[in-house]
């Protein structure tokens, strides 16, 4: 079949290699003039990989295929941009997502390690004492190195048959004629339509707007104090520091900066392009958020701030729509990168088949 696919980030570039994989003809377009676009979701360094999450999302049990579909990548790549570095969480209050996230791991039988906070602080000096009820440990997560995937990823497909066009903005999709429109005027005409277009996704789909929320975001990329950087350099990633901070850290790896992200630092808007410029101070009033259990959160210095658009579902799980000859893809949130291979997979195996249903039901953990 001739595919066409609309979107370059994780699940755009995962799905058009594994449509090339099944030796359908290609094409992919991206509206950002280059790949990775910096400004998409997935454009950033890097991303968190983990087993982590409650116990009633079936998520958790999905990673062991989202760690296959990347290996199998991997394998595609010639090399992989994972750094299994392992995940760190701390709880501060009963019931926080930290310890949620805990429970998921027991329900599901995955080990962990158990610290409390003595053994914590010295195992990991940048821990703030007496901030934290405990800590626990799981080699079970990392980070994905995203511009090096994306780079990868485009650079196969090019050299595997796929058409690759970034700078490409499409301003309409005919659904039912499976006809793509260029900002530029030009049509593409495909046999089947992917759209994983993030959060332009409404822009093309309006209509999807009841099940799609868009938030802007952004995360502080920041130096710590001299004599606690090699403690960060061996870090495990921190998938939750408790609390209310909904918040994680991504230590130095594969050549990029530490950054530090939270779910409390988001903005509801109708346009992914909106106030996409850091604003003052917007990097330190993130940083700060990490006071406790991060200790001598001042000295951290930002160097740099980067902005991200999300989309939404209420129930925070995958959503697929299919209309006409189109397939609509959306991720839910930042977490969803880790799936990223999986989906693509996943995807183009129900292109395929034309079994959507199904997709919809795995893309929901509901099989």
């Amino acid at each position: 079949m001739k595919i066409v696919v609309v979107g370059a980030g994780i699940a755009g570039l995962s799905t058009a290699w594994s449509l090339t994989r099944a030796g359908h003809a290609v094409t992919l377009l991206e509206q950002g003039a280059s790949i990775p676009n910096p400004l998409a979701a997935s454009g950033d360094h890097h991303r968190i990989i983990r087993r982590a999450y409650r116990a009633s999302t079936g998520y958790g049990a999905l990673i062991t295929e989202a760690y296959e579909a990347w290996s199998e990548m991997w394998g595609d790549l010639g090399r992989s941009h994972l750094d299994p570095r392992g995940f760190l969480c701390v709880s501060r209050e009963p019931g926080d997502e930290a310890e949620e996230y805990r429970e998921g791991m027991e329900a599901g039988g995955w080990p962990i390690e158990l610290l409390d906070p003595d053994a914590a602080v010295k195992r990991w000096s940048f821990l703030e004492p007496g901030t934290f009820r405990y800590a626990y440990f799981s080699p079970d997560g990392g980070a994905l190195h995203c511009r090096k995937i994306a780079g990868g990823v485009a650079d196969w497909l090019r050299s595997n048959g796929a058409n690759v066009y970034a700078g490409s903005r499409v301003v309409a999709i005919d659904a039912d004629e499976g006809r793509v429109e260029l900002e530029t005027g030009e049509t593409l005409q495909g046999d089947r339509v992917v759209v994983a277009a993030g959060a332009w996704v409404l822009k093309l789909f309006p209509e999807l707007s009841g099940e799609l929320k868009t938030y802007r975001t952004a995360l502080a990329y920041v130096e710590p104090p001299a004599d606690l950087r090699a403690a960060w350099e061996a870090a495990p990633v921190i998938l939750d520091v408790g609390g209310k901070t909904d918040g994680y850290m991504i230590p130095f790896s594969g050549g990029a900066g530490m950054k530090f992200g939270s779910g409390l630092h988001k903005v509801a808007t109708s346009d992914a392009d909106w106030n996409r410029v850091p604003v003052e101070g917007e990097g330190e009033a993130i940083r700060d958020l990490f006071s406790p259990p991060i200790a001598r959160i001042g000295e951290y210095r930002v160097t740099e701030v980067v902005t991200c658009a999300y989309t939404f579902t209420d129930d925070e799980r995958f959503l697929a729509h299919e209309k006409g000859k189109v397939l609509v893809v959306s991720a839910c949130s930042g977490h969803g990168y880790k799936f990223g291979a999986a989906v693509g997979r996943r995807v183009a195996g129900a292109v395929g088949d034309g079994d959507i249903a199904g997709l919809k039901r795995w893309l929901r953990a509901e099989a």
